[in-house]
């Protein structure tokens, strides 16, 4: 019988033994060494204050930090939670962006080096920039957006949407970018939910070599909607997408206002509390939630971390291949680097058009150094390229590289350091969400000796911990859940409209210490250092065994003719749940494989974990559902296997693929059902 420790408690099941020390040469020239983890444990608020003094500040905080936890009230419920950083000072986000790199003397400097799907190239300076903003700004309040207005950015990843993300920031307004492949009921419900005044949007958008309309799905999305005045349109694919919808006196053109505006604006400075940006979470249930983050607190921790995780130089070509509506592009394509002052990439298509070497092609052209992409995409690089890159691309000019997203399987991270940062580049393997607005853990790439699948421990001035159901910390070698103790200047100060829920999602679990859950499992290794197991809601109860998703996906990715894999749990009658596993073939031929190659990949589980994980059901598959951060949905797979109906699937790339996959499942049961006639 399992024991009331099984359930409190996630499985350790792997044990990952490479090591990668930092190379010597990174380490003597890296911007942070191993001190500054004691020196910010000492006094984590004073640490924070002193990177707040890395920004320009207009006039100067009066309180560096104040927190009213979560508390028991008079009525029996609990109060909200409420943070402040750097109360009473003012600055401007886009100036710090922006103007003071300009007001160095480092105007010439390339900010983007801008690369569109079709092949079309730009390249910014800051003083470009400077211009374009000034120009969006004088558009933006023209057009009747001022301090504290709602904009949705419904974009591709275009200059433009650097543009006027940075333009709304500058006067004050909030955004909210939504990524340019949602549906019109996805985006109605941002629009709604902010009460936007002005959506900007664009006619088309170029996804996976086509030009396809977006101004209709626009307009669907703004139908009845009385808070919305005008709906500020980028001429994007032109000819290529005829036929654009229109409402004289709501509509605009971006080159009729934009490109017509005044090439000088004087920003105005807001308080740090002023909201920044409201960031949407992507959940398969329920409604998603509208995350407030804040200027001054947000900006501090996002320059910082950019600067010390991605260990930013002068000389730096940095990419980040998030989507610009992904809170990691507002994080590390925007308010990070651009507050440094690093030259970024931006790259508008998918990593396989025109060929699969797009990605190879761009971090040769510019000489790419800091490469910054999703565990998915580098799985999806090992199935194109099982041995190596193809020689013609040099890959040289690449110091680090980074993974966010999810989890990276150890065999996918030593691939991305062997192929891609030939065996010398460090990983930083980031662990953040939506809610903590940048990073909480990760290695520091001039100190940590790296493990292939770990984030390793939280950055200074932070904290995190492995606990068990009652809040109390697990032993080394033990899994639980992962919670954050204390605050940072990052975090989400509510859910926009909803404060209850706020405290409900985050705080109330482990009220009573105070912690922020995460949602995700974790485990510690012996050394202390963190592992996360997947999301909570993922894990696998198997005979009360509580099993994670990650470690499983990771043993079938040991395997040379897995490309990936997912494990959900699904009902059995006889231990509760069971384990099936969704396999993406290294090569195409294997999708058709049969009985034999399923119960090779049983055997080689067993191999690597043991018995209790060994998996009941495998379906070989074409592709994996993901969202546009390259996240496995791996709750549609349960829906799939138990053949209920899909939870919300607005945050698919390809909303396509659930039906894909209940299809071949079908046909694999058929299949079953034929053989046990006949047998």
């Amino acid at each position: 019988m399992p024991t009331s420790d099984d359930h409190q408690t996630i499985r350790n099941l792997l044990n990952e033994t490479r090591r990668y020390p930092p190379p010597q040469e990174f380490s003597t020239r890296a911007n942070v060494d191993g001190s500054w983890w004691d020196r910010a444990a000492a006094d984590p608020v004073a640490f924070w204050a002193e990177q707040a003094a890395r920004l320009d500040w207009q006039e100067p905080w009066h309180t560096d930090h104040r927190w009213e936890p979560t508390l028991p009230t008079e009525t029996g419920e609990w109060s909200i939670p409420r943070a402040q950083w750097f109360a009473g000072g003012t600055l401007n986000v886009a100036v710090n962006c922006v103007d003071r790199h300009v007001a160095a003397g480092n105007g010439d400097k390339i900010a983007f080096h801008f690369e569109g799907e079709p092949g079309d190239r730009r390249s910014l300076s800051y003083s470009d920039l400077l211009r374009e903003v000034s120009r969006a700004a004088n558009a933006l309040t023209a057009l009747g957006v001022g301090q504290g207005d709602r904009v949705v950015v419904y974009l591709p990843v275009i200059v433009e949407t650097v543009v006027v993300t940075l333009a709304i920031a500058r006067i004050g307004a909030i955004h909210s970018l939504v990524f340019g492949g949602f549906s019109a009921e996805a985006l109605r419900l941002r629009i709604e939910d902010t009460g936007a005044k002005l959506l900007v949007t664009s006619d088309g958008q170029y996804r996976r070599g086509a030009a396809v309309p977006v101004k209709a799905t626009a307009d669907a999305a703004v139908v009845g909607v009385d808070s919305i005045e005008h709906v500020l349109v980028v001429r994007r694919t032109g000819d290529e997408t005829p036929d654009i919808p229109w409402t004289p006196g709501r509509d605009v053109w971006w080159h009729d206002t934009v490109d017509a505006a005044a090439d000088v604006h004087q920003p105005q400075f807001f308080d740090a509390e002023t909201p920044l940006f409201i960031m949407y979470t992507s959940g398969t249930t329920g409604t998603p939630k509208g995350l407030v983050h804040t200027s001054g607190g947000y900006l501090v921790h996002a320059s910082w971390t950019h600067w010390a995780v991605f260990d930013a130089k002068d000389t730096d070509v940095y990419w980040c291949t998030a989507d610009l509506a992904w809170v990691t592009a507002h994080s590390y394509v925007l308010y990070g680097p651009l507050s440094n002052g690093v030259t970024s990439v931006l790259y508008e298509g998918t990593p396989n058009t025109p060929h699969r070497g797009r990605h190879f092609e761009i971090i040769q052209r510019y000489g790419v150094t800091t490469y910054y992409t999703a565990p998915t995409l580098v799985r999806t690089f090992m199935t194109w390229f099982p041995s190596r890159v193809p020689s013609e691309y040099d890959l040289g000019s690449i110091r680090l590289l980074g993974s966010v997203g999810e989890a990276i399987n150890p065999e996918a991270w030593v691939w991305f350091h062997e192929n891609i940062g030939g065996s010398r580049a460090p990983i930083v393997d980031t662990w953040w969400q939506s809610e903590t607005g940048a990073a909480v853990m990760a290695p520091l790439p001039g100190v940590s000796t790296l493990k292939p699948g770990s984030a390793l421990r939280a950055l200074p001035g932070m904290r995190t911990l492995v606990v068990d159901d009652h809040g109390v910390e697990v032993p080394r070698g033990s899994g639980g859940y992962l919670v954050i103790d204390g605050t940072y200047p990052g975090m989400a100060r509510t859910v926009w409209g909803n404060p209850d829920r706020y405290r409900d999602s985050y705080w109330a679990r482990f009220a009573k210490q105070g912690f922020y859950f995460s949602g995700d499992g974790a485990k510690y290794d012996n050394d202390g250092d963190i592992w996360l197991l997947g999301r909570v809601d993922d894990v696998i109860n198997v005979s009360g065994h509580r099993l994670s998703t990650i470690e499983i996906e990771s043993a079938l990715l040991e395997h040379p003719a897995v490309g990936e894999a997912a494990a959900v749990g699904v009902s059995d009658p006889i231990t509760g749940q069971a384990i099936a596993a969704f396999v993406i073939p290294a090569n195409e031929a294997q999708l058709t494989s049969g009985i034999e190659f399923a119960e090779e990949l049983r055997t080689h589980v067993v191999r690597v974990i043991g018995a209790i994980a060994r998996p009941r059901d495998i379906l070989m598959v074409p592709e994996l559902p993901k969202t546009r951060s390259g996240k496995i949905m791996r709750r549609l797979l349960v829906d799939i296997a138990s053949g209920r109906p899909l939870g919300d699937t607005t945050a698919l790339q390809d909303d396509a693929v659930p039906g894909l996959i209940a299809a071949i499942m079908a046909s694999a049961d058929q299949g079953s059902a034929s053989n046990a006639h006949h047998g």
